[in-house]
C-alpha cells in the first residue's frame, strides 16, 4: 500500500511509522488518515511494538496538527482523522514507542503521551501550544494528566508552556534521554527486551492498563469532540485565533 506522507515497514515482528512529510511533520488530514491505515496493517500481524518516529530530513518528531484544517470547513474531519489513530491504538493494545528527536508539539505531544515507552534525544522540546490559538488539545487533556499529573499538566495545556527533555524526562513524558546518536542504540534495547516476550501476554498487559484509566479513549474523546466541534469552534475568539495565525498576525481576542 502506497504512503505520500509517512514510511512504514514491518520487521522483526515490529511495526515502525515514520513520518516524512519535511520539514516539520505538520500532520493534515491526508497524513494522519495514513497513520491509521498503518495501524490497521500492524493489526493484522502478530507484533510486539509500534515504533514512531520522524525521517532524518525532517527538522522534528511533529509540529502539530495543520492549523489551516482547524476551519470550520475541515474541522470535523480533522478531528476525525486525528482521534483515529488514537481509537485505534488503543484497540490494537500493542505496546507503543515514540522516538523523538527535536520538537513534538501539539498534537506531536499528544501522540508522545499515548506511547507507552518514549525515547527522545536531549534537543528535543514538548508542549500544547494550542491555546494560543484560541483552543485546546483535547487528546492531552484527557491523557497529560494521566502521564505527568494534574496539576503540571493543567499548567502545560493552560499557559502553551514548552518544555525541555530534561523537563519532560523529569515529569515521566519521556523514559529515557539519550544524546542524538544513541536513539536507534537505545530503541534496539528496548525491542530486544520485548521481542523475548509474548506478543498476546503483552496485548493483554496493554488492555488491562489502559482499562485502569477507568473509561476508555473512545468514550472520552466522543465527548471531547461535542465540546470542541459544538461550542468552542462556535466562539468568534477560536475562529480569530486560527485565522490570526494564518494571516500571520497577533490575536485580537473578544473574550466570546
Amino acid at each position: 500500500m502506497a504512503y505520500q506522507n509517512i514510511h512504514f515497514r514491518l520487521e522483526d515482528r515490529v511495526g515502525r511509522i515514520t513520518f516524512a512529510r519535511p520539514p516539520l511533520n505538520v500532520f493534515n488530514i491526508e497524513m494522519m488518515r495514513e497513520i491509521s491505515r498503518a495501524l490497521g496493517e500492524c493489526a493484522r500481524r502478530d507484533l510486539v511494538a509500534i515504533v514512531f518516529d520522524a525521517d532524518k530530513n525532517c527538522r522534528a518528531f511533529s509540529a502539530g496538527v495543520a492549523v489551516e484544517d482547524h476551519v470550520q470547513d475541515s474541522i470535523f474531519q480533522m478531528l476525525d482523522a486525528f482521534h483515529s489513530i488514537f481509537r485505534v491504538l488503543e484497540q490494537l493494545a500493542k505496546p507503543a514507542i515514540a522516538l523523538v528527536d527535536g520538537a513534538a508539539l501539539g498534537g506531536g505531544c499528544e501522540l508522545v503521551a499515548a506511547c507507552d515507552i518514549v525515547i527522545a534525544s536531549d534537543r528535543s522540546r514538548f508542549g500544547q501550544p494550542e491555546i494560543k490559538l484560541g483552543v485546546f488539545p483535547p487528546v492531552a487533556a484527557v491523557l497529560l494528566p494521566l502521564v505527568i499529573g494534574e496539576k503540571r499538566a493543567r499548567e502545560l495545556i493552560l499557559t502553551g508552556e514548552i518544555i525541555d527533555s530534561v523537563e519532560a524526562g523529569r515529569l515521566g513524558l519521556c523514559n529515557h534521554i539519550v544524546p542524538g546518536t544513541q536513539l536507534e542504540p537505545k530503541l534496539l534495547e528496548v525491542l530486544a527486551k520485548l521481542r523475548e516476550l509474548s506478543g498476546t501476554s503483552l496485548a493483554f498487559a496493554r488492555q488491562s492498563l489502559d482499562l485502569g484509566r477507568g473509561r476508555s479513549i473512545d468514550a472520552v474523546l466522543t465527548e471531547q469532540e461535542n465540546i470542541y466541534l459544538h461550542e468552542l469552534m462556535k466562539t468568534e475568539d477560536a475562529n480569530e485565533g486560527v485565522k490570526a495565525f494564518l494571516e500571520k498576525r497577533k490575536p485580537v481576542w473578544r473574550h466570546r
